[in-house]
């Protein structure tokens, strides 16, 4: 698992949804691991009240905190802006796709508008963004090296998925457990639209797969999760730094492991 250590060799990873739970805590790996990218683009919706990050970016220089709130397309444009005043001529290598929420609603509960809120949050934002910040991630991976090449180094889109997205898996206990229609259709879509993107970004050698975090202990995995926070970052950080060609358009788990879709 020594994959983390490319993330040195990395100029930029950005990181949507950074303010708190699993995108605070990357924010604080990549920072203070002694394998920190040149420049970590830290996302949050409202940063003034992101005070964790805050922190962080006063003790580590190579944070920015950039204003991002991911179902407007307003405030995506304008980010572009201003990371592309950091990036400049590098461009952007790596776009983390973290920013999800969950609507908690059973066939019971479930209404049109939660799951348009779900789905507008983790399946078409991250859609947008990533087709608003293409421009940089062109001009990294144009810099990045050799042709046919893919990595973080070079330029990588990374989707924070689920594993209650897979349909394969969604029967037995776990279907009965979470019984969560907005969420898990949302990261079911969302796992489509990675392989879609994978598609249309592979002529221009940018990297594109999706990842399972684990159940993990935040404000969304709940207390019960049997994953720290840094278990789950120190894992996923080590794959997402660790990818090649060879898994573009996969859907993984935060070992490593091929997911069913």
């Amino acid at each position: 698992m020594s994959g983390i250590v490319n993330f040195k060799n990395c100029g930029s990873v950005l990181v949507t949804g950074a303010s708190r739970g699993l995108g605070l805590q990357i924010v604080d790996f990549l920072a203070s691991g002694g394998f920190s990218p040149g420049k970590i683009i830290a996302t949050a919706r409202d940063p003034a009240r992101a005070q964790k990050l805050q922190e962080l970016a006063q003790k580590h220089p190579n944070i920015h905190i950039i204003t991002l709130d991911v179902v407007k397309q307003e405030s995506i444009e304008k980010s572009v802006e201003d990371v592309e005043r950091l990036v400049q001529e590098d461009g952007l290598n790596c776009l983390i796709n973290n920013a999800g929420i969950n609507v908690v609603a059973d066939f019971h509960t479930v209404t049109a508008e939660k799951m348009i809120e779900n789905f507008h949050t983790n399946t078409v934002a991250p859609l947008m963004i990533t087709k608003a910040f293409l421009p940089l991630m062109k001009k990294a991976a144009s810099r990045g090296g050799a042709a046919g090449s893919m990595s973080i180094q070079r330029a990588a889109v990374i989707n924070m998925t689920s594993l209650l997205g897979s349909v394969e898996l969604n029967w037995g206990e776990r279907a009965n457990n979470f019984k969560w229609y907005p969420y898990r259709t949302s990261k079911s879509a969302l796992n489509m639209v990675s392989r879609c993107m994978a598609v249309d970004l592979e002529p221009d050698g940018i990297l594109c797969m999706a990842i399972h975090p684990g159940w993990v202990r935040t404000d969304m995995g709940g207390s019960e999760a049997p994953l720290s926070p840094e278990e789950s970052v120190s894992a996923i950080l080590s794959v997402i730094g660790g990818l090649t060609e060879k898994d573009h358009g996969s859907f993984l788990n935060f070992t490593g492991e091929v997911l069913p879709w």
